[in-house]
């Protein structure tokens, strides 16, 4: 896992051609202009999901993870907080290959996002995304898949 401000990516430039496309995306868009929905930038190789929700209490979170692909998460309004843990230490439930989705239940630890922070979540990596920071509020995030 990654948590970082947007003006750090040059950092991560190592880490490959998906994540120099994903960075120079998220740093060239006017996201003003565009509504929820999905963005293709390679197909399903690499796409945008642009969210605007309310966030919740963390009883009603949900732990996950995905095996075929890594989350890039980037906060454009709002607060958020993200729980987070080695998905080793969690207990697996069934996968659901369609939306390549690992649930699970354990505990872990939180982290806060603001506005212009972003957090790389790999495959090894549980996250419960949606939290509210003190109360709900309306959020808007980028949410970037990387297929490996």
């Amino acid at each position: 896992m990654i948590f970082d401000v947007l003006e750090n990516h040059p950092h991560y430039a190592g880490l490959g051609l998906a994540f120099s496309t994903t960075f120079s995306f998220l740093t060239n868009t006017d996201f003003a202009a565009l509504n929820p929905g999905r963005i293709d930038l390679q197909g399903d190789a690499l796409y945008v999901l642009i969210q605007e929700y309310t966030t919740k209490p963390v009883e009603q979170g949900v732990w996950e993870a995905h095996r075929s692909y890594i989350d890039v998460q980037y906060l454009l309004s709002g607060k958020e907080r993200m729980g987070f843990a080695q998905i080793r230490k969690m207990q697996l439930g069934e996968y659901v290959p369609e939306r390549d989705f690992q649930p699970m239940t354990g505990s872990g630890h939180t982290l806060d996002m603001f506005a212009g922070t972003f957090v790389i979540f790999f495959p090894e990596d549980a996250h419960m995304p949606g939290l509210a920071v003190e109360s709900p509020e309306t959020v808007k995030k980028v949410v970037v898949k990387i297929r490996i």
